[in-house]
């Protein structure tokens, strides 16, 4: 079955840096184009980043371009998102997805000013 976890959430202060990752495994991973999701307290979810099934192709919500870097290794099955200049509007719940089905279960992140 299909199985997305991810990992590497924490607390972090302002300006600094987390990186993200979400292991899949239950499909080919390398024919999937991934997507990471947030949910911030009492805000609907809202998309992140994108990402294409080679990796060639990426996009951002306007919020985060320029900070967020989505990447993925084809053969490790794991994408990524590498974010800096983290402010405290960005903690939320950090979901990866697979295009427009599974969920994975989320991860915390806290950004303390």
């Amino acid at each position: 079955q299909v199985q997305l976890v991810e990992s590497g959430g924490g607390l972090v202060q302002a300006g600094g840096s987390l990186r993200l990752s979400c292991a899949a495994s239950g499909f080919t991973f390398k024919n999937y184009g991934m997507r990471w999701y947030r949910q911030a307290p009492g805000k609907e979810r809202e998309w992140v980043a994108l990402i294409s099934s080679t990796g060639g192709s990426t996009n951002y919500v306007d919020s985060v371009k320029d900070r967020f870097t989505i990447s993925r290794d084809n053969a490790k099955n794991t994408v990524y998102l590498q974010m800096n200049s983290l402010k405290p509007e960005d903690t939320a719940v950090y979901y990866c997805r697979r295009e427009l089905d599974y969920w994975g279960q989320g991860t915390q992140v806290t950004v303390s000013s």
